[in-house]
Parts: structure tokens; C-alpha cells; sequence
């Protein structure tokens, strides 16, 4: 069973497909691309309105503001995010997954609406219209030939001036494009090995943005048809997604790209990025995986180091991490000691 081939099954939502090196797989590949150029009427339904979230958007100049107005910032109301999910090829069939994590982000209170791949200028062109009537952070997810969609979407609002917060591709077809340079945070969870999928996608050049690539090649029991299932992978997702606007992505303006093969006896952890870190004398990689919480594996990989590497004061090692949201600005001093002086006086 393959959920691959390019035909337009168009049906309700973003679907994402993969394709195979024969002849067939070439020419549906084709097929599909000519959908993404032109678009068909389907029925697709009309982005969803979500319910309003406890976790609020925190549009661009908000998120860069400085630390002495966060006060301000947490007290004006903030736009949520709009998640925009696409299947693969033969989606409602098989990328059944985008249409499960589209209701678990609404029900978190996202506006999420999940679409086909064979729409994906449309969509976009709603997106956009959405964007400049109301900003809010704009979040693309794909499966499949959906991923494809999902990259291929940002470049389209790169061509507008419109950033994106998060791109998520869930195993992407090989024909993916690169991640544009708009693309605030981008994650790649994909199986190397897949014909059907297996796009290893990398940046573009310049680009500084937060980068996580996870090859769960090791997994047996991931297949390209259940990789858009994982529950997982599903309830990280919602919980970074509803809690994006609250977590500026220039926290760290130099942001390490992480590229990991996750271990069979592994659950993946989707980090945003890595920092890095400036050991101390006698610190080991042991004690720097337990002092940052982090598997031993994920320092090893990261650093190209064996597990009983000795390590030298002030070297570079390189951790994984969560973004966070900034600390709360420091409360100013209360009145009551100006009024205690007051009285001395």
C-alpha cells in the first residue's frame, strides 16, 4: 500500500503525497506538480475559525519588543495563530494524520483548517488576504506531497514581505524545496529511507532561523503511511503551536542547526534548535546531558563525540533546546520606601 502517486484526488484539505523512482512515480510526480500550478475547484472546506485560545499570537513587533515592556505586551490582546495543514497524494486516504492534529489544535483553541496539497496557491493567496487584514503568526504543516506544499507556501509569502513562524514537514516528498529564508522555525521529521517520501530538506543559503531535522529511518514500526499519526509527535506539536506567539523566535540570534538520526529505542523530542555551550573544567558529556535534560545520544550526535570523550575546558559543545518564553520584566520597586522617606524627613 502507497501513499504516494501524484493523480489530484481532490477531496476536502491539504493532502501530501510522495513518489517513487520508476516512470510512473515520475509521471504522477508530474501530474501533481501541474495541480500546484493550477489549482482546481474541490471541496476543500473554508478556512476554519477556530476557538479563541488561552494561548495568545504575539505578532512580529510585539515579540521584539524589550524586556521593559513585557508587562505592556502580556496586557494587549494578541492574535492567534493560524494553522494551515496539507495532505499528500490520495490524502483522505492516507494522511489522515493532518486531519487528526487539525482537531486537536482547535479543540487547544487554534484556528486550524487542513487542506489539499493540489490547492496549495489558493490556500495561500487566502493566507495572505487573512494576513493583511489582521497579522497573526502563520503556521504550515505538510505530509507528503503536503510538505512540499507547505515549503512551497512560504516562498510564496516570502515573495509578499510575510514571515512565517513555524514550518513543519512530515516526511516530504524528494522535490521539496529548500526552507525559505522567511521561515522563523522549521522541523523535518522524515524517513531517510522512504521512496515514497524522503525529502532531507536543508535550508537556503543566508539562512539564520531556528533548523531541526529528525530521520526516523531506525524506527521500524514508522512507516510513511503512519509517520503523520504519531500521537506523539501530535501532542508536542500542539503544545509549541499554542504556545508560539508567547516565544519569540530571535531569542537567539545564533541559533545552531540540529540534524539528528533518532535511535530505535528512542521517542523522538522536537527540539528547536541547539546552543552552544562553553564547557567547564572536569565537566563531562554525562554531566552536561543531565545538567541541560537531554538524552546522551543527543549530545553525541551533535557533537560527533563518543560517549567518554574527554573534554576541555571552554570547548564548544553544542546542547538541544526547547525555545522559551522570555523572563517576566522585573517588577519596579513598590512606592511604600519613597513614602517611609518622605515621612523621616
Amino acid at each position: 500500500m502507497a501513499s504516494g502517486g501524484g493523480t489530484c484526488f481532490l477531496m476536502p484539505c491539504g493532502a501530501s503525497g510522495r513518489r517513487m523512482f520508476t516512470q510512473s512515480r515520475i509521471a504522477a510526480l508530474a501530474l501533481s506538480t501541474l495541480c500546484l500550478a493550477y489549482p482546481v475547484a474541490s471541496r476543500s472546506q473554508p478556512a476554519q475559525t477556530g476557538t479563541h485560545v488561552a494561548a495568545s499570537a504575539m505578532p512580529p513587533a510585539a515579540a521584539a519588543a524589550p524586556a521593559s515592556q513585557g508587562s505592556e505586551i502580556e496586557s494587549q490582546p494578541q492574535p492567534q495563530a493560524r494553522a494551515y495543514l496539507f495532505r499528500g497524494a490520495l490524502g483522505p486516504i492516507f494522511s489522515r494524520g493532518m486531519d487528526k492534529l487539525t482537531d486537536r489544535l482547535e479543540q487547544a483553541g487554534v484556528k486550524a483548517s487542513v487542506w489539499e496539497f493540489t490547492i496549495c496557491r489558493f490556500v495561500a493567496d487566502q493566507a495572505i488576504q487573512a494576513y493583511r487584514a489582521e497579522p497573526a503568526p502563520i503556521v504550515l504543516i505538510g505530509h507528503s506531497m503536503g510538505g512540499l506544499c507547505a515549503l512551497t507556501f512560504a516562498e510564496i509569502l516570502q515573495e509578499q514581505n510575510i514571515p512565517v513562524s513555524l514550518v513543519v514537514t512530515v516526511d516530504p516528498a524528494h522535490a521539496s524545496p529548500k526552507v525559505p529564508l522567511n521561515v522563523e522555525r522549521f522541523i523535518n521529521i522524515f524517513l531517510s529511507t522512504s521512496i515514497l517520501g524522503g525529502g532531507d530538506i536543508v535550508a537556503e543559503p543566508g539562512y539564520h532561523g531556528h533548523y531541526a531535522s529528525f530521520d526516523m529511518k531506525d524506527h521500524d514500526e514508522v512507516t510513511h503511511i503512519n509517520i503523520d499519526k504519531l500521537d506523539y509527535v501530535h501532542a508536542q506539536l500542539v503544545s509549541m503551536i499554542t504556545e508560539i506567539a508567547k516565544v519569540p523566535a530571535t531569542a537567539d540570534a545564533s541559533p545552531v542547526p540540529l540534524r539528528y538520526v533518532v535511535p530505535p529505542d528512542a521517542t523522538v523530542e522536537l527540539w528547536d534548535s541547539g546552543t552552544a555551550l562553553q564547557t567547564r573544567r572536569g565537566e563531562t558529556l554525562q554531566k552536561l546531558a543531565a545538567d541541560n535534560h537531554v538524552p546522551m545520544w543527543s549530545l553525541t550526535q551533535a557533537n560527533q563525540l563518543a560517549q567518554n570523550a574527554q573534554l576541555a575546558a571552554g570547548q564548544r559543545i553544542v546542547v538541544p533546546r526547547h525555545l522559551q518564553p522570555p523572563a517576566p520584566a522585573p517588577m519596579a520597586a513598590p512606592a511604600a520606601s519613597q513614602q517611609t522617606a518622605a515621612v523621616k524627613r
